[in-house]
């Protein structure tokens, strides 16, 4: 597309929906289609996605598809009727988490989501006080956005804690054993803040793989020994799977991975492979305070076509044993990585789980010096390429890889040899 009708459509676009709505990219990509992994543009040419969880079972997914014309073709209503299509997906869902998990509350964003998780823990235990990590985003709504990059008290209810990782740990002289007890001092500090402050706790609200912090290495036993600390003050864990959930990790859920159970769990994003799906599952005692309490009700929540479209998705991955799929197309990818990382100085880390992975760029390995421009430089320099990738971290320099679930060796060896030669380029 030419610079002139670019700027033309960028034009147009803040005209019609108002200034400053973000875009990818130096040069912003018009899309006009999708399939499998792959994108293309409005001048025809095709670009490999590595960023897109939404469409976690590839675009335009034939079996997806078809659920959801069969659907819109026969019934679509409110929850204000009984299906048993709701019900059905209620069910597959809950029994895909621990043995705890058991009823599910339906909304249409994990923005809604988490925030559907935030008043359940509220009305669970009466409390109001929730903890972060200071680098996190949970959504977009008025309440959850206090829980995006917390860095001071500015609201009695919300706290946070610094990201509990090993990269760039608060004590970088310690042990893995001692700086998991560092970090858990510190989530233990301000649960006493709550108290100090006359704030009932509530719970602590995190993604299981830390996905908007950077992906980092978690010290080991920080998740299961946060919940117990959690769970000792009454307070809930409440798990954020929005990004982590569906196979991503190679595992149904990015809790897997830290070995512990929390008590709420919020999805979203790949749910519906695009469609707005997303949602909330808990034990039914946690649930039914909810209702109760609340008279929680969504119009577009809870309907047919949910439940027809988030049912295609979970064939998809079972049928197709996306599963295993992820671990071994995940593996070979980080392999290729690291045979590129032994020349490629700025890249100083690797790390993440199955299809989802963060590679931490600095100006210098020593100081561990974040080099967001030069993590900008490669993600830009590979858009040109036919390549999409994203940033992420809490400084802004982690570049992010996280292709649809259908995403094979084929396609990780295409965008190995275009990484490679990128960072070649890559000005020093």
């Amino acid at each position: 597309m030419s610079t002139q009708k670019t700027a033309d459509l960028l034009a147009r676009r803040e005209r019609l929906l108002g200034v400053g709505i973000a875009t990818f990219y130096q040069d912003p990509v018009q899309i006009v289609r999708g399939e499998g992994v792959w994108l293309h543009d409005a001048d025809g040419r095709r670009y490999l996605d590595l960023y897109n969880n939404v469409p976690c079972v590839g675009h335009a997914h034939p079996h997806v598809v078809e659920a959801m014309q069969r659907q819109t073709e026969t019934l679509n209503v409110h929850s204000r009727y009984l299906h048993e299509g709701i019900l059905d997906y209620a069910e597959r869902l809950t029994a895909l988490h621990h043995d705890a998990i058991s009823t599910a509350v339906f909304t249409c964003s994990g923005t809604e989501a988490n925030e559907v998780a935030i008043m359940m823990a509220r009305a669970a235990t009466d409390g109001r006080g929730l903890i972060c990590t200071d680098a996190a985003y949970h959504g977009n709504s008025t309440e959850v956005r206090k829980l995006s990059r917390l860095r001071s008290a500015a609201d009695k209810e919300f706290r946070s804690i610094p990201v509990p990782q090993l990269y760039r740990a608060v004590d970088g002289d310690l042990a893995e054993d001692a700086l998991t007890d560092a970090y858990l001092d510190l989530l233990q500090a301000e649960i006493d803040g709550f108290a100090a402050d006359g704030v009932p706790f509530a719970g602590l609200v995190l993604c299981p793989i830390l996905a908007n912090e950077g992906l980092p290495d978690i010290p080991s036993d920080f998740m299961a020994r946060a919940a117990d600390k959690v769970h000792a003050v009454g307070g809930l864990f409440i798990c954020d799977e929005v990004q982590a959930g569906f196979a991503r990790t190679g595992r149904w859920w990015g809790y897997e991975t830290s070995g512990f159970e929390p008590d709420i769990i919020s999805m979203g994003k790949p749910m519906g492979n695009g469609f707005p799906l997303a949602g909330v599952v808990a034990p039914s005692e946690l649930v039914n305070v909810f209702r109760e309490k609340t008279r929680y009700f969504n119009t577009f929540a809870s309907s047919p076509l949910q439940a027809a479209v988030g049912q295609a998705v979970i064939d998809v991955i079972e049928q197709e044993d996306l599963l295993t799929r992820v671990n071994e197309v995940g593996a070979h990818l980080r392999e290729g990585l690291r045979a590129i990382q032994e020349t490629c100085e700025p890249m100083a880390d690797i790390r993440g789980h199955g299809l989802f992975l963060g590679l931490e760029w600095v100006k210098d390995r020593r100081s561990k010096e974040p080099d967001p421009e030069g993590a900008d430089w490669v993600v830009n320099r590979l858009r040109q390429d036919g390549f999409l990738l994203g940033r992420a971290g809490e400084n802004g320099n982690v570049l992010k890889l996280r292709p649809p679930l259908v995403f094979e060796q084929e396609h990780a060896d295409l965008f190995l040899t275009a990484f490679e030669s990128a960072v070649a380029d890559a000005p020093s």
